[in-house]
């Protein structure tokens, strides 16, 4: 029986703020089908799916190639927006993210790690243009699993390290994360700063509203589950 304990965080809505990139990459996706674009809360509410399953989400009266189209658009368009500008102004950490990382990354029996919908190249150029591979132990994405909110990700990211269920938790903005965790058999931490607003989180454990909150509650957390 090991003594770690395993942390996992969503990435876009709970580390980085990437919205702008989304929005406007979602213009040119739906430009690319002659369609509208959906409202920004509609967009933004899809947030977390892998990217086929949030297209098809907003776009479910489409047949399958103009949908494939437009995941095409959607990846082509991230990536210039991206390479544009740089992930750390396209993708910005959070305030006091990083100090709270680098503070869980210190604790000797706490490993962190990453469940996201974004693809592995996605992921790469995002953990790599902020300094963050380092890290995260274990990096779970879209590419290798199911969409959130199936628990997949989760499963492989336990397995990696060898921390049980009860000694992990999720950390995320999303339904689908929360959702994910439960089903996971994992404590689900949402937050509030991101994508879905606090009532679409009813399935979180605990909610907190600054990500400095964090390393106090998990050490309560710990303590509970020793």
């Amino acid at each position: 029986m090991t003594d770690l304990r395993l942390v996992v965080f969503d990435v876009d809505g709970t580390l980085v703020d990437s919205q702008a990139d989304i929005l406007a990459a979602m213009a040119e996706a739906f430009g690319a089908v002659d369609r509208a674009v959906p409202d920004r809360e509609t967009v933004l509410g899809i947030v977390g799916l892998s990217l086929p399953q949030a297209i098809q989400m907003l776009a479910p009266d489409l047949p399958n190639p103009q949908r494939r189209e437009m995941v095409a658009a959607y990846k082509d368009a991230y990536m210039r927006l991206r390479a544009e500008s740089g992930v750390e102004v396209s993708s910005p950490l959070y305030p006091h993210v990083r100090a709270v990382l680098d503070a869980l990354h210190g604790e000797p029996s706490t490993l962190l790690g990453v469940a996201t919908g974004k693809s592995r190249r996605g992921l790469d150029k995002l953990v790599d243009g902020h300094d963050l591979r380092r890290l995260f132990v274990t990096q779970q994405c879209a590419d290798d699993h199911p969409s959130k909110p199936h628990p997949a990700m989760l499963r492989a990211a336990l397995g990696e390290t060898g921390v049980a269920p009860h000694r992990a938790v999720m950390v995320g903005d999303t339904s689908y994360d929360m959702d994910m965790a439960r089903a996971a058999g994992l404590l689900a931490i949402g937050v509030s700063w991101g994508y879905h607003a606090r009532e679409r989180l009813s399935a979180a454990h605990v909610v907190i509203d600054d990500i400095r909150l964090l390393p106090g509650l998990l050490a309560q957390i710990w303590e509970q589950s020793a």
